[in-house]
């Protein structure tokens, strides 16, 4: 005698699909927090460099707004700027780090927020580079 199983299919379906959401939007977070991480370590980069480049010690906010090209919520009080030596002028200068504090990475899908919680604190991110040019060049910068 033949059995039936009408509406099998659905059932095995609504039973498999949260697991199925779950994983994925769980690997899409993870990614979004990758890309962020990414994106935190190429501005202080970036900062880096045009700060070798382009900048003086006295001009940390066109150091910051080189970085906001990148990543619009970096703010001058999450960036550090520290040229070597201390109290260096922009002739004596030899190099510069330029690091990235304080940035919070915030989980959009609720499932991960909750088990996790709804802010990931990010490392701080850091560049040293030796200093390239010692004047301002409108060519370059």
């Amino acid at each position: 005698m033949k059995c039936k199983q009408t509406g099998a299919t659905i059932v095995e379906f609504a039973l498999v699909l949260p697991l199925f959401m779950t994983f994925l939007l769980g690997v899409l977070e993870f990614s979004r927090m990758l890309y962020t991480w990414n994106v935190a370590n190429e501005a202080t980069r970036e900062g880096a460099r045009y700060a070798v480049v382009c900048a003086d010690p006295s001009s940390k906010d066109r150091i910051v707004a080189r970085m906001q090209t990148l990543m619009p919520q970096v703010g001058a009080t999450k960036v550090n700027v520290n040229w070597q030596p201390a109290g260096c002028d922009a002739k004596s200068c030899e190099g510069v780090t330029v690091s990235l504090t304080d940035l919070n990475f915030t989980w959009v899908t609720p499932i991960v927020g909750a088990a996790i919680g709804s802010t990931f604190a990010m490392p701080a991110f850091s560049t040293y580079l030796q200093r390239e040019m010692m004047s301002y060049n409108d060519k370059v910068c």
